[in-house]
């Protein structure tokens, strides 16, 4: 029934656990509770309903609410039990041989406040500490496994973007075009759902933004939104219809096997005004510099600054990464199983960059009213600097017009 091609290996769970059991005794920590979806899939290789119990010293136990003959399928832990309720959580540690602990990490920064005092009641004099930072840390820096699987995602990326360019055409609305991506990036693989770890940020796909939707600014931690459908989702394609000489942003992720590739590529109908031209070669100027500056070691604001510098000298500060106040104080994120991973290269981030972590560049131009230019890559840090898993052309695609 279930597909084993489709499995964590073992070897990468156990590689997983054992690092953050290296961080648990570290910090004088007896044992780590994961709950969220995507951090139960990392360290567990499943996404059931479950508490997964790393203890410092030991091995794991995976505790199953629903369902639990899937998990027992999907995960690479070994010990794997059926769990009703809280009321369970104590006497499994003691049938499995583990002392009640004294402390215990959980992902504070996002279980929510109501479930954290009702863990707090039920652990009564065990104190909880927050261990969400060092789980983050851990997953910045991709294995191997990882790293094939994220390759993967961009080149499905790389096709869905050549794709896009086919379905261009005059009058043509940013939904209808969305759609008929969307359809071909399902058939492709696309697992559908796209993860966001900060609270309230969430995405469908990505974006197509054209002309003036490019330019209108929303919620989202993103240089560009778009107007979108209604003012309860305020983000993406709108039933604008697509005009020529206007700038058509296709912003869209690649969500393969659980890992995201992120990718911007601009499109037009007819040329450009010189201005928005202008703008896209400055955009991949920085995209060259961040390329090589980014380095193992390399502190993750410096990226940030010289990029924000760069933009500066060719004339572009006031439009980088959104137009004037509107604008993101980032040029740069972390990306894997979520779209906002460590590390962030940002204002003021003082992370130093490690090979083998993977970042999402995205240098834009944002014009309000004009709509938006630049790109964006996923890459790989390594000795040199970042090197893009992205193959697509990186200049204006011109559906040439009379």
């Amino acid at each position: 029934m279930y597909n084993p091609k489709n499995k964590t290996p073992k070897t990468e769970i156990e590689s997983r656990i054992k690092k953050i059991q290296a961080y648990l005794i570290k910090k004088n920590i007896d044992a780590g509770l994961i709950l969220q979806n995507t951090d139960l899939y990392y360290f567990a290789g499943t996404i059931q309903q479950a508490h997964l119990y790393i203890p410092a010293y030991g091995d794991p136990i995976l505790m199953v609410k629903r369902n639990f003959k899937r998990a027992v399928f999907e995960s690479g832990v070994e010990k794997i039990v059926s769990f009703s309720s809280l009321k369970d959580f104590f006497s499994i540690l003691s049938k499995e041989g583990y002392p009640k602990p004294k402390t215990i990490g959980m992902e504070l920064d996002v279980i929510t406040a109501g479930m954290y005092l009702n863990y707090k009641k039920f652990f009564d004099k065990i104190k909880i500490m927050d261990i969400s930072h060092y789980i983050r840390l851990i997953r910045s820096v991709k294995s191997e496994y990882e790293i094939a699987i994220i390759k993967k995602a961009c080149e499905l990326s790389d096709k869905s973007v050549s794709y896009a360019t086919g379905l261009l055409k005059e009058g043509i609305s940013e939904i209808e075009f969305s759609a008929e991506m969307e359809l071909y990036m399902r058939q492709l693989g696309h697992q559908g759902i796209v993860r966001m770890r900060l609270w309230g940020n969430e995405m469908f796909y990505g974006h197509i933004l054209s002309g003036a939707s490019g330019g209108v600014p929303t919620y989202l931690a993103s240089p560009t939104g778009g107007e979108g459908l209604n003012p309860a989702v305020a983000q993406g394609a709108s039933f604008k219809n697509i005009v020529k000489n206007e700038p058509i942003v296709v912003d869209y992720v690649f969500a393969y096997k659980g890992y995201l590739a992120d990718q911007t590529r601009i499109l037009s109908i007819g040329k450009l005004p010189d201005k928005l031209i202008k703008a896209h070669n400055a955009m991949l100027e920085i995209e060259a510099l961040i390329k090589k500056e980014a380095k193992p070691g390399v502190i993750a604001d410096y990226i940030y600054n010289i990029a924000l510098q760069k933009a500066e000298e060719l004339g572009f500060k006031n439009n980088f990464m959104g137009a004037d106040s509107n604008s993101v104080t980032f040029v740069g994120h972390g990306i894997g199983l979520e779209l906002d991973e460590y590390p962030f290269l940002a204002k003021g981030q003082k992370m130093p960059l490690e090979k083998n972590m993977i970042i999402a560049i995205e240098p834009k131009a944002v014009f309000e009213n004009i709509g938006a230019v630049g790109i964006e890559n996923t890459c790989i840090v390594a000795k040199q600097g970042l090197e893009s898993l992205n193959n697509s052309d990186k200049n204006i695609f011109n559906l040439q017009k009379p």
